[in-house]
């Protein structure tokens, strides 16, 4: 499959992120940030940014090695680091069970907003 590196639409996104979010979402969280392509939103991600792989052991066990490491297309680091929001909003998790309350969706909607 090739693409021609064009993006499928031009209306605004933003993308919440919070502690939580951790290896492939901060990839994609951080690619559109270095590319401006999105608003992101929330509290800085996990910061997992590494690659470890499974070696067995002849006596049965396992060795655990980090083979590699991820980085934004603009070459920063996400493991340990995360990716900090362009908006820092602090979540309590108890208001998230209710979207009128939750005060990152709520601002992420605002920020929606006034791009349109």
């Amino acid at each position: 499959m090739s693409t021609t590196g064009e993006a499928v639409t031009k209306k605004p996104l933003v993308v919440l992120v919070d502690n939580h979010s951790a290896s492939a979402s901060e990839i994609v969280a951080g690619a559109l940030q270095d590319y401006g392509r999105a608003v992101i939103v929330g509290e800085t991600s996990y910061g997992k940014g590494s690659v470890q792989t499974m070696l067995p052991l002849k006596n049965g066990g396992g060795v655990k090695l980090t083979t590699a490491h991820y980085l934004t297309p603009k070459k920063r680091v996400i493991n340990g680091k995360g990716v900090v929001p362009d908006v820092v909003v602090k979540m309590d998790p108890r208001l998230q069970e209710d979207t009128a309350k939750d005060t990152q969706l709520q601002r992420a909607i605002e920020v929606l907003r006034a791009k349109f």
